[in-house]
């Protein structure tokens, strides 16, 4: 078993993405290329996105804290700290509302040589 501070790893991403140009920082801290399921704890600050982009399998994004505005296509949602959203198929992306951080999940399907599919 591992045990994990997810509080802890938001704030060393926050106090990275504070000092990034990019306005961001990540982690995969379960799953990767060998598991069907990745987690990724995602901090964006206040402004920054993660333009439109595709996920290869189920998905859904975890507000830790912040607020957020996910964007598909017309639909538009928004998601605060507490919040879940469930990730459409269809490209989207990801702004902060205000200093953010999010954990995304997705479940990586298969391909049809039967190894997971790669983002």
């Amino acid at each position: 078993m591992l045990k994990l501070s997810l509080d802890a790893l938001a704030r060393k991403h926050l106090d990275t993405a504070a000092r990034s140009s990019a306005g961001r920082s990540a982690e995969t801290f379960y799953g990767g290329h060998e598991h069907v399921l990745r987690q990724t704890l995602i901090a964006l600050m206040r402004g920054n996105s993660l333009s439109g982009h595709e996920t290869p399998g189920e998905s859904t994004l975890y507000v830790l804290n912040g607020r957020v505005r996910l964007t598909s296509d017309t639909d538009m949602w928004e998601a605060r700290t507490g919040d879940v959203l469930i990730l459409p198929s269809a490209e989207h992306a990801i702004e902060a509302l205000e200093e953010s951080v999010v954990v995304l999940t997705v479940a990586m399907p298969k391909t049809d040589e039967g190894t997971w599919a790669q983002e």
